[in-house]
Order: C-alpha cells, then structure tokens, then sequence
C-alpha cells in the first residue's frame, strides 16, 4: 500500500515538474548529491531522459476546509539513502511545521494538522532534512519545498459600503448614471469562478437598473417627478460563480434623492383678491400680502412679484417677501375716497431662476387680479399752501389786513371750518385772524428794528367736529420803512490844538441808520442851516458815508474859547429822507510840536478866572476840611441821641411813679384815688413816649385796649411789660409816665393855672390860717415879693 502511494505522489510530482518549473527547484537541484538517467520508451522509439533526484519531492497541493475525520495526508519524504532500516530520521523545518504540519520522522509522511484557510496564508514554505541517527550527519543536504492551498468557494461577495447615498436630478433621461458600487469577494479570482462578481437589483424596480459586471445604477424610468416622489430605497445583490447557481451572494441599500429642477411655475391659488384701505393711512403701509404656490424647492421656488397693469399701479406698489415668498401690496400715494373709491390691480408672480430645458412646458409665471377699496374717514382740514410767507410794511396801520389763509374740509360732508391764531406763538397778540374768512390783521404797530420776523401759528379746526384739526405755519416778514434819523456811530471826544494850522483834519465822523435800505446806506453832512458859514471849522463830506471836521483859521486860544460846538446836519436818501443834527464838541487844548495833546480846557477855565494853582490848591483843602467837621458832627449828635436818661449813679427815678393825684390833705386816709385809675378817659389808644425821644415819627406803638380790664394791678403789670418789650424805650425798668391827674379833689386845685381870675392877683393869706404845715406855701404866695417874683 504505501508502495503505491509512493508511487502516486512521484508521478503527481513529476507531472508538476515538468509543467510548473519554479526557481527554488531550480536551486534544490543543484544541491542533489547524484543523478541518474532513467529511460522511457514511447511509442516512437525515441529515448527520454530525466534527472532523479536524492530526494521524492515537490511542490504539495492541499484543499483548504478540510472537514475529514482524519488528518489530511499532504504527501511523503524520500531518500535514496533510506535504507529502510531506520537508521535514518526525517525533520521538517518551516512555516507551521510542527504545529499546522507534521512529519513521521521514520517514514517522511507529512500530514495537515489543522483546518487550512487560503485566505488566510495561501502557500507555505517548509525545509526537510534527513539525518543519520547514528551519527547525527545530514545525508542530504537541506531543502524546502512548497505546500500551495486550493482555493474553495467559502468567501461570499461585500460591498464596500453597507449604505450608499446618491442623488439624480429629476426629470432626468433613461440610463443617467446615478452612482457606482463595488463589491470584492475573497476567494482566489485566478482559480475557478470562485471570485467572479455579478450584479443585480432586488428592488428598485422598475425605477433603476444595475449593469452586472460594474455595479453602475442608472435610471430605467423617464421624467420622474420629485414632486410626485423624492426619495427611493434600492437593493443591489452581488454574486460570485459568475452568477450561477450554487454561488454566494451579498447585499447593499442604496438611498437615492431625486434633486429638484425648476419644472413647475408658480401658481395663485385664487383668481382675485379683496384689501380694504382707510384713505388716510401712510405711505408705504402693507395692505395685505398674496402668495403664488411653487411646488419646487430652494431657488427654483423663489418668486418674483410685479404690477402688470391697472388703474392703480401708480398708487400701489408690490414686494416680495424674500422669507416667505409671498408679496405684500403697500400703498405708493395718498388715497382719496372723495377722488376714487376703488382700485383694481392686475400682480404677476414669476420665477426668478427659470431653467431653459422646461421653457416648453408652459410661461413661468402666473397673474391674479387685486382690488382695493378705498374706505372713508373724517380727515382735518387742509390748507392750500404747506406754510405761508406774508410781507408787510412796518409802518402799517393797526387792524390792517396783511394776508389770509385759506383751508377746506376734504370729506364729502365740506364742513364748515373756523381759524384761530395760536397764542403760544403770539405771546404778545399782535396778530388777530378772522375765523371765517381766514384774513389775518395786526393788533399792534410793528416796528422792523425790533422783531424783523414774526413766526406764527395758524389752527383751522371744523366747527361740527372741534378734534379735526390742522396746524399751518405762517413767516410774517416786516418790510423796512425809512422811519429813522442817522445818527453819530458813537461819542466822539475831539479836541484841536492851539497851534494848529487852517485846513487841518482833527476828526472823522461816522453814522449809522437802525433802517436798513434795500439799496444800502448813503448818508450826506451839511452844516445847519442856522449857521451856514463857520469861521472856525469847515465839514467835509467824503462821500463814503463818513465826513471830516477840518480846522478854518490858524491858531486857538483857550483863554478867549476853551470849547466849541459845532452842530452838524446827517441826512440819508431813502424815502421819505430822515435827518438829525449831531453837535460834536470840540476842546481846545495844548499840544506839543507834533500835535499830541498836553492839557485841555479845565486848567483853562480856572487860569482865565485869575487863580493860581496855589490858591486852587487852597480851596481844596477848604472843602475837605469842611466835609470832615460836617462828619463828625453828625457822628457826635448821632452818639448823644443814643445816651442814656440818668446819667448819676444816685439818681432815683427808677421807682418813682407820678399819678398827679393831690390827694385829700390832712383827712385823706387813703395813699390815693384808686378809681382815678378806673376812669375810661384816661386810655390812650396811640400816644408817644415823652420821656425819650423817638427815632422816626413813623414807628407808633399801638397798645393794647385796656378800658375793659377792671384790675389796677393787671392794668400795671401789663404797662410795665408794654415798657418792658418796648424796642424804643429806655432800659429803666419801672419808669412810666402816665400823664392823668383824675378827676376833681375835694380840697379843690391849689394851682394857679386853673384859677378863673385872669386879670387880677389873688389874695393867699389864708395860708397863714392853716397851721405850719402850710407856713411855706403862705411865705411864698402870700406877700408881693414872691409874686413879683
């Protein structure tokens, strides 16, 4: 039996030697110890020869997934030198020897110990070896050879994606290449149909197609429509055997998106449109918005709004909305319900990117009809002008008509309307208007030099409705009159020397007008005409609005004339023609040799009246010394009107009271009358003090009324806290003169004053009678001496 596998394995090696010469065997036969020629006889005749190797080897054929109960036998070492006594030992070196492949070291039968892959490793290199046991010597030399792995179908067919994303544009033509897949099969592409791949589709149909042998999808379907549908889900098999039968296969999904193309033009989905307006609503308010449907997609979607005609597409206007592709109708001048209750527009909506291969289906755009109502209000008045420019002289008569306004009510109802002036602008009412007519007059004169411009309001408001109103500005220019006289620019301080010769410049003169001509100023000076010809100076018109004052003579005196007056008559041209008379004052004064003034008049008047500077020099002082005895004098007067009444230390007045009251002599047992105090012509509503001078007669002290009060001793308390709160009287706390002697006393009036008898000398010897108390008053009264006296 193993003679025949011997057998077998040197014929299959030997047909593979010849067919499939390889290099390493090329190499291993120059490493042969011997060769020998073996003989075949064939048919002709003819000798073959061979060369035979040491060694029974070649390349080994193996099958890969091998799935036998024993080991797969791969084939079998031999050398001539095997005796087959067993003194020889077989080794095996080299890829998976020992592990994937063994050797039975006596008889050189190599076999698989595993389950192979080809796709794994596809060929192996192996070294053999023979050695004498005995001696451990190699017998042959080393050398490798070959186990090739056959390939088997195991390996299905993968994509290299397990998802593929691809977009066609619609509407696009049969056969347009949508994208490519590829799908690799591991097996041995140079051995069988193991590796050769064929496509096909499992679903997409009948929308795609596949090409079997490059996996290109194209569309199978003309016009698809995204509209109609967008996306599609494609399943493309690959199967190896070249598609037969018995072949493996795999699967991928491929996700196709039809792009949108601009193939559809926009759509209103309504014919006509109805907006509704108040006539007084701005410029530039939406009205309202319209949308035409595009069923495409991104820019082929965008739109384009336009007015095509109609009687209001001067009053209205489109946009497009670019968010929302819609367009909003705005409002392009003022409405008028009195003018035009309604409008009617025809609006285009077209693409904005059309594209030229779908031109033939049809216009890109569509057209839809738009009527505005217009919708009444009540509207203010308007005024006829935007403002109004009135002019007027300033010379013009009060209640003078200047100008009118003039206003109307644009509704249909042509209220009536009334106007009025409106106050903050006319602080100082100095215009009025007529509220009917609108004509507007002045109150007061005008005067151009003061206010040129009068800025005015006016309101014209309907009567029916006093909230419609509107306001209007009316500039009231003031037109000048030539209502003033010229005038000197300024004061002119001129003076001229004594030593100054005839026709010498000592001053120029200049005016100005408040008036402002429309032609300017021109001024003209001439001498009064009361004095014609001055013999000391000489006016010189220098026609440029301003004259020079020039000297007549040679030589001045202050002596004989210190000043001059020289009255100069200023006229200008305007109608009617104001004139003045300006006096310009002329010094003369001492000057130098180059004409600088020195000194002037004032030196000159005091030398002309024979003072000296001495005695100029005396009066002065004069004065001073006299204002100064004036001050003090009034300083002292001042300091002794402030002085006070008691001056010695041992004066007594603080406690002494003076009631005036003589009492009833010797029988009186009472200190006093007590209603003497109680008598109400004793009050005195308002008198002065006349123990201390007051400082104005102006400053009266008002008591209070004290008639009322019967209690002498509240009635005390109350003058003393009178004199006591008093600013003006004196700081004595008790002194109060109340200037009342009471009523009649029961011994009758000692006095004099009172006696009836005017004319003769009265008789007191009586006195002598009433004892010594009265001794005194007898010596005094009672002989001629004392009344002499």
């Amino acid at each position: 039996m193993r003679t025949y596998h011997c057998l077998s394995l040197f014929i299959w090696t030997y047909m593979y030697h010849t067919t499939d010469a390889i290099p390493f065997q090329e190499k291993g036969n120059s490493d042969l110890p011997s060769e020998r020629i073996v003989g075949l006889t064939q048919d002709d005749g003819k000798m073959l020869h061979r060369t035979k190797r040491g060694w029974m080897w070649n390349q080994f054929f193996l099958l890969e997934e091998y799935t036998g109960t024993d080991t797969q036998y791969v084939g079998k070492l031999h050398t001539d030198q095997d005796k087959g006594d067993g003194n020889l030992k077989y080794i095996l070196t080299g890829d998976g020897a020992g592990s994937l492949f063994v050797i039975d070291e006596n008889t050189g039968d190599i076999h698989a110990a595993k389950k192979l892959d080809r796709e794994e490793k596809s060929l192996y290199v192996l070294r053999a070896k023979a050695i004498d046991r005995k001696t451990g010597r190699q017998v042959e030399p080393e050398s490798e050879f070959i186990i090739k792995i056959h390939d088997i179908n195991d390996n299905e067919p993968k994509f290299t994606k397990d998802l593929y994303t691809a977009s066609v544009p619609e509407m696009s033509g049969v056969g347009t290449s949508v994208i490519q897949v590829t799908a690799t099969d591991a097996d041995d592409a140079n051995y069988g149909n193991s590796a050769k791949v064929v496509y096909s589709i499992l679903q997409g149909q009948p929308y795609f197609s596949v090409d079997p042998e490059s996996g290109i999808i194209k569309t199978a379907l003309p016009d698809m429509s995204r509209e109609n549908r967008e996306q599609y889900q494609v399943v493309i098999q690959a199967k190896d055997m070249g598609g037969q039968m018995g072949g493996l296969s795999g699967t991928t999904t491929v996700n196709i998106t039809l792009t949108d193309v601009n193939n559809n033009p926009p759509r209103f989905p309504q014919s006509t449109y109805q907006f509704h307006s108040p006539e007084s609503v701005p410029l530039g308010t939406p009205l309202g918005r319209i949308k035409a449907n595009d069923p495409d997609v991104g820019e082929n979607a965008e739109v384009e709004y336009s007015i095509a005609e109609g009687d209001g597409a001067d009053m209205f206007d489109v946009i497009t909305d670019k968010d929302t592709q819609e367009g909003i109708i705005t409002v392009k001048q003022n409405l008028d319900f009195e003018n035009k209750m309604l409008y009617t527009l025809k609006v285009d909506a077209s693409n904005t990117h059309p594209d030229s291969r779908f031109l033939h289906l049809g216009p890109f755009k569509d057209t839809a009809v738009v009527k505005i109502s217009v919708e009444d209000i009540d509207e203010p008045p308007v005024f006829s002008k935007v403002f109004y420019l009135i002019e007027v002289d300033e010379d013009v008569k009060e209640g003078s008509i200047i100008g009118q306004v003039t206003a109307y009510d644009p509704d249909a109802m042509n209220n009536l309307i009334k106007y009025s002036v409106d106050r903050h602008t006319d602080m100082d009412r100095i215009f009025s208007i007529h509220s009917e007519n609108g004509s507007i007059f002045t109150l007061k004169p005008l005067d151009r030099e003061s206010t040129p411009w009068h800025n005015i309001t006016v309101t014209a408001t309907e009567i029916n409705n006093s909230k419609q109103s509107s306001h209007i500005p009316v500039f009231i220019r003031i037109l000048d009159i030539n209502d003033h006289a010229p005038e000197f620019a300024m004061y002119y301080e001129t003076y001229v020397c004594e030593n100054a010769k005839s026709g010498q410049l000592i001053q120029t003169v200049s005016v100005m007008d408040k008036d402002d001509p429309p032609r300017g100023h021109k001024f003209f000076f001439e001498p009064v005409p009361e004095f014609p010809l001055n013999p000391n100076f000489t006016i010189v018109d220098n026609k440029d609005n301003t004259a020079g004052i020039m000297t007549r003579k040679d030589g001045y005196s202050r002596n004989k004339m210190s000043t001059y007056l020289l009255p100069i008559l200023i006229f200008d041209n305007d109608y009617p023609i104001q004139s003045s008379t300006g006096t310009l004052t002329i010094r003369v004064c001492a000057c130098d040799n180059q004409g600088n003034m020195q000194s002037c008049n004032a030196e000159a008047l005091v030398l002309s009246a024979g003072l000296s500077t001495g005695a100029l020099i005396a009066i002065l002082l004069c004065v001073i010394i006299l204002l100064v005895l004036v001050v003090l004098f009034a300083a002292l007067k001042r300091q002794r009107k402030k002085e006070p009444l008691i001056i010695s230390k041992d004066d007594v007045r603080d406690n002494i009271v003076t009631y005036n009251d003589e009492g009833g002599g010797e029988e009186d047992t009472q200190a006093f009358d007590i209603g003497t105090l109680r008598n109400p012509e004793a009050r005195e509503d308002s008198k002065l003090r006349r123990d201390v001078m007051p400082e104005t007669i102006f400053q009266i002290r008002r008591t209070v009324p004290l008639w009322e009060n019967i209690d002498v001793q509240d009635f005390i308390h109350r003058r003393l806290k009178e004199n006591d709160s008093d600013p003006s009287a004196p700081p004595y706390d008790s002194l109060a003169t109340y200037a009342y002697e009471g009523n009649d006393s029961i011994a009758d009036s000692l006095s004099s004053l009172e006696s009836l008898t005017a004319d003769c000398n009265q008789d007191y010897d009586y006195l002598s009678d009433w004892g010594p108390r009265f001794k005194k008053l007898a010596d005094m009264y009672g002989g001629d001496d004392s009344d002499r006296d």
